[in-house]
Order: structure tokens, then sequence, then C-alpha cells
């Protein structure tokens, strides 16, 4: 009989975010707004779409091994060296990297409860013990996972700004407390997928002296390339150095190399994705209050809608417009799961959920 490992064996086999595909195939809806995975409907860079058409049909060649020009790419306009950046399978893939890195059996490994579940299924996935602090007013609370951290002797703190799956963010100055009450036997890892979308002041300066502290980036939210799984950490050359040990040297291909290099040298397109993300969230809020429910104030490109009564209610509603072809979600934790998560969509998509959620709420009265 096949016999997985007693870890593996100990651990639930659990999918944390079934996509909308599954979701249609499942319930026989045709999923007509997908504004429910924070994906950027407004698309790549045109310009990083040509480049993909350029070298597919050199797809028969791997990526370079060493992601060499989009490192050197990175590093001008973050102003770090290339050592200081690794390249992986978006942040979801570097995470992984991390806690193998980081974490083995037994670990102390601080975060919010309700915060990104991926990052806790490395954790247990590596035999980490993962202990988890409330989130105070749908903000992540830094001060009190320093004081977890520090009681606890954890070894690993994790820790999103902006956050998900609450879209809410701590300005620059709270972020630098955090970095700089982390332990020196510590590791914080700083999670910014929604960095661009966040408004001025809330990243600190990067600063690759810290041998503590990993902060991660990605292409999947404002460069709108989720597809292609392209993801960075930025941190003391010492520890990026780690990740040579196990990274996966081919995960990157070379469609997704030569699209974020294009990518990231379009900033205009950047700028417009924010302006259009800006007036999506706007929409948002609007339709929310609408509605009866209240939107809290996003720095992401989705906003979370309290809808002021319990989870249950709160499925029933994000049940209630997948019949309509609208797919969202919730959070899956409470007192979070009281509100749904909206990601930012076009003007047909808004119209949609416009429409929709009064007829939805209407069968749940």
């Amino acid at each position: 009989m096949v016999k997985f490992t007693s870890l593996i064996e100990s651990i639930p086999a659990i999918v944390p975010f079934v996509g909308p595909e599954a979701l249609a195939r499942r319930t026989g809806h045709s999923i007509l707004a997908r504004i429910g995975a924070n994906e950027n409907v407004f698309g790549p860079s045109p310009r990083a779409v040509d480049a993909m058409r350029q070298v597919a049909g050199e797809t028969w060649q791997y990526g370079d091994p060493e992601n060499f020009e989009l490192k050197k790419a990175l590093s001008n306009h973050l102003g770090v060296g290339p050592k200081n950046i690794a390249i992986g399978e978006g942040i979801d893939g570097l995470l992984g990297y991390a806690a193998r890195l980081f974490v083995e059996h037994g670990t102390a490994v601080v975060t919010s409860q309700g915060a990104y579940p991926t990052f806790n299924f490395h954790v247990a996935g590596c035999g980490g013990q993962l202990l988890t602090v409330p989130y105070v007013s749908d903000h992540e609370d830094w001060a009190s996972l320093l004081d977890l951290a520090e009681a606890k002797n954890a070894y690993v703190i994790y820790f999103a700004n902006p956050d998900n799956p609450m879209g809410t963010w701590h300005p620059a100055a709270a972020v630098q407390t955090l970095m700089d009450g982390t332990p020196d036997n510590a590791m914080l890892f700083l999670d910014e997928a929604y960095g661009e979308f966040a408004p001025d002041g809330t990243l600190p300066p990067l600063d690759i002296s810290r041998p503590n502290v990993l902060r991660f980036r990605t292409f999947s939210k404002a460069y709108g390339m989720a597809g292609m799984r392209v993801g960075y950490a930025i941190g003391h050359a010492d520890v990026i150095a780690g990740f040579e040990k196990i990274r996966n040297h081919f995960g990157m291909n070379r469609i997704s190399q030569a699209a974020s290099l294009a990518a990231l040298a379009d900033q205009a397109w950047l700028s417009f994705v924010k302006f259009e993300v800006h007036k999506s969230r706007e929409r948002i809020y609007r339709i929310a209050k609408a509605n009866g429910f209240i939107p809290i104030p996003s720095a992401t490109n989705f906003v979370t809608m309290d809808c002021g009564k319990d989870s249950e209610f709160a499925k029933a509603i994000v049940d209630g417009l997948l019949q309509h072809g609208i797919f969202t979600r919730m959070p899956g934790v409470a007192p979070l799961n009281r509100c749904i998560r909206v990601s930012c969509g076009t003007e047909i998509d808004l119209a949609r959920l416009a429409t929709a959620l009064p007829l939805v709420l209407e069968t749940l009265r």
C-alpha cells in the first residue's frame, strides 16, 4: 500500500481557493463577471502581450535559469543589486521556498488569523507550528504579532501590507516599527503583493542590509499577469543566496521572462491600471452603500464589504451572485467572514453586480 510521510498524512487535503472554472463546472452557471480572485481585469501592458507573441515560437527552449535580464531590470527599477533579488513562480512559490529555508518540524510561525491561507499551507507542509493573533478593526495587528513572536520565541513572522483578504493597510512608519522590532534571531516575511495599488507612504524604503527581512512582490496584480506566475523576493544577498539551494531553476518559462521585462518597462500602462482600479474601487464603494453594506477602505484592487450579519449570510450572498454568473469570494475566518470581497472589474462587470446584488438580497429577505 502506498504510504505518505507521517507529516503529509497528518495534513488535511484542502483546496484554499476554488477557482471560477471549478465553480462553473460544479454549478452549471457560466461566469459572466470574474470579480472574485483579485485578478487585474485591465490586463497586462500591450507591450508585454507583444513580447509574449514574439517569443511564443521559442518555447521549445528553457527559460534562462539565472533570470539574468529580469534580475538586472528589477535591480535598476528597485535600486538594489541583482544579488538581492530572487525570482520565483509568483509569491506563492517564493513563500514555499522561504518556508523550506526557515521552517522545520516544530518551528513557531506567527501570522494573523484569517490572513493569506497559502502561506499557512506552506508552514504546515514543513511541519511548522502556526500561531495566530486576531485582526483589530479589520487590520492585521503588527504589535500583537511582535508580542506573540517574542512570547513564543517564534522564528518567522508573516505580515501583508496591504492586506489580503481585507484590503486594509498600515502606513510605512508602522511597518518600519515592525521591521525594527523583529528580533535578530527571527525572520519577517513582508508580503507586498498589492503594493503598487497602495497610497504613497505605505511601503517603507527598501533596506537590503537587514538579513532578517524578506519582502515579496509580484507581476500578478498591478502588472496584470497572474497567469504568468512571476514573483520576486528582495532581501540581504546572503539570504537571497539561500534560494539557490532549493528553487526550481527552470521554474520561469521564456514567455513569462519576456513578458515581465516588457511590463516593467511600460510604467505608463501601470499608471493607467492604477487609475482604472481607483475608479472601480469607488464604484464598488457606491454599490456597497446602495445595498446597505459598509465598504472597507481598500489599498488593493478589491473591496471588502461588511454585510452586517454572519458568515452564513455572507455565503448566501456569494452563492446567490454566482447564480447570476458573478464570481466573488469571502474571507474564510470569523469575524472577517461576515464580509464578501469584490475584485475591481470593468464597467460591464460592475453593472452586472449592481443589478444582481439587490435581487440576491431580496431573495434572502
